[in-house]
């Protein structure tokens, strides 16, 4: 026990401890947190559609129709007509031949990666990718090159070193931290010169990026067999789950080999009928995209001059550079003083050295929400010097 209360230490006295929030109230650009009301840009619910009045009808409507709990594994008894209905509709909206929906985007990536590469296959990672991709590379025991973030050109020569029978690259669409945006055309003219599958998770283009919000792959006018499409559920869609497009003949495989799916229990159907609810109004109301893209714009505009470095990004994510762990936890209490929500991140997630703030933007943000928070940060920038 000395050595856990030792180490808990050393979180303190880094400045990497983290502390949870108790959220009061639904989803919200504002919320009722710890019983303070807070003007917030934390959520990755980048629509607006966690609490939309329809999604949450179409919930109570498959509860009726289903009740709670799938009961069994997707491959026992657990795979309900609204899982079918949805895999189908997710397939469609991202044009491609089959998906298969998943609990998590974590589950869906270790389960993806595990299924398509093993001992004696390669994968090449991205520096900044997600956790879950990384964990998946691992756990599959294939041989892992990680490359300099967004470098394809020591991909190109990666790729071209690697004689593996199967070779996987794995990318973020939307860089989680960072909020760039992968050069998807770039690396899947590399994926096929050098027979390689591309494996995408784009837990943060789904629903921002792309024709009416279809995603990153979209976003490019990609179309390969070889692309492996993983969307996330519970940011942009405002419900929750995940789910992988791609061939038909790999969505099979997935079925039949990913762990993270065979064995355990489906996700309650009500998720599912919810989901198809937020399908049709991203598809339909194209203007939460394009309201994320001008906050984007008039953050970026009201921000320049700040003595913090906000880094180029054309996405719901905005990332502000503090640098020191210390100095982002105060600035962040500072913000909650003022009412404003915005988390510092630090390391492990991000590299040591650029602790920042991580500004969510939401299509339900105002402007007046957008110059709040500039002035905020101003101000703060003057107290510090």
């Amino acid at each position: 026990m000395n050595d856990i209360q030792n180490r808990l230490a050393l979180l303190e006295q880094q400045g990497l401890k983290r502390k949870r929030r108790i959220v009061e109230s639904p989803q919200s650009v504002h919320l009722l947190v710890d019983a303070v009301q807070y003007l917030s840009f934390a959520s990755n619910d980048y629509l607006g559609l966690a609490n939309h009045p329809e999604v949450i009808a179409a919930a109570h409507q498959g509860l009726a129709q289903y009740g709670l709990g799938a009961g069994a594994s997707a491959l026992v008894c657990g795979h309900c007509r609204a899982h079918e209905d949805l895999e189908a509709a997710l397939a469609q909206f991202v044009q491609m031949p089959r998906a298969l929906y998943f609990s998590t985007g974590y589950m869906a990536n270790i389960g993806a990666i595990q299924s398509l590469v093993g001992p004696g296959d390669t994968v090449f990672s991205d520096r900044l990718n997600h956790a879950c991709l990384i964990d998946g590379a691992r756990l599959s025991r294939a041989e892992l090159k990680v490359y300099p973030h967004l470098d394809v050109v020591v991909l190109e020569r990666l790729l071209a070193k690697c004689n593996s029978p199967r070779k996987l690259v794995l990318t973020d669409g939307v860089f989680s931290m960072d909020g760039d945006i992968a050069p998807l055309a770039d690396i899947l003219v590399l994926c096929e010169r050098y027979d390689a599958l591309l494996l995408i998770d784009d837990a943060h283009g789904f629903g921002v990026l792309g024709d009416s919000g279809r995603g990153s792959v979209s976003h490019f006018g990609l179309d390969s067999p070889r692309i492996v499409y993983m969307g996330t559920l519970g940011k942009a869609a405002g419900v929750f789950g995940a789910f992988v497009a791609g061939h038909a003949d790999v969505i099979e495989l997935l079925l039949q080999r990913a762990r993270t799916y065979i064995f355990t229990t489906a996700s309650p159907p009500m998720l599912a009928t919810a989901l198809m609810a937020s399908l049709k109004i991203i598809e339909a109301e194209s203007w939460r995209q394009q309201r994320i893209k001008a906050l984007a714009e008039r953050l970026q505009q009201g921000l320049h001059g700040l003595r913090w470095q906000l880094l180029p990004s054309q996405t719901a994510i905005q990332a502000l550079i503090v640098g020191d762990n210390h100095l982002a936890i105060e600035l962040m209490e500072s913000l909650r003083g003022l009412g404003i929500w915005v988390p510092a991140i630090r390391p492990p997630t991000v590299p040591d050295g650029t602790a920042r703030f991580r500004i969510s933007l939401s299509a339900e943000h105002s402007d007046a929400d957008i110059d709040r928070l500039i002035g905020a940060l101003f101000s703060l920038a003057e107290t510090e010097k």
